[in-house]
């Protein structure tokens, strides 16, 4: 259960930090002409590290979430959760800063249950 945990926090963590870089860097950046069309012109600078950002980001944040989903959910079976627990801690996963909060709830939750684990 020690391993299983770990895992989970692990790519919890990483998923939460490159959802977060991409929501609240790549896209603003890379969408900024729309709002911003004289500061931030499309072509521009920040518009090319934004769709960089967007493009690489967004591919790995996308592999490494389908990873997160499975290590959740072999965690989560493996811990006892029932299904809506499972489920919305998978969701929380897809919303920027809230995926941390998720992680947290849930070693808290483990961790309390599973004894040798503290």
């Amino acid at each position: 259960m020690k391993a299983a945990l770990l895992r989970y926090r692990v790519m919890a963590t990483v998923v939460g930090v490159l959802l977060v870089v991409l929501c609240l860097i790549g896209l603003p950046l890379h969408y900024g002409y729309l709002l911003f069309p004289e500061a931030m012109p499309q072509g521009g600078t920040a518009y090319e590290i934004g769709a960089g950002i967007s493009q690489y980001l967004g591919v790995a944040h996308g592999w490494l979430y389908l990873i997160f989903l499975i290590v959740a959910f072999m965690l989560g079976r493996r811990a006892g959760w029932e299904m809506p627990y499972l489920v919305i801690t998978l969701i929380c996963g897809t919303v920027p800063l809230l995926s941390f909060w998720a992680e947290h709830r849930a070693t808290q939750r483990v961790r309390a249950e599973h004894a040798e684990l503290a």
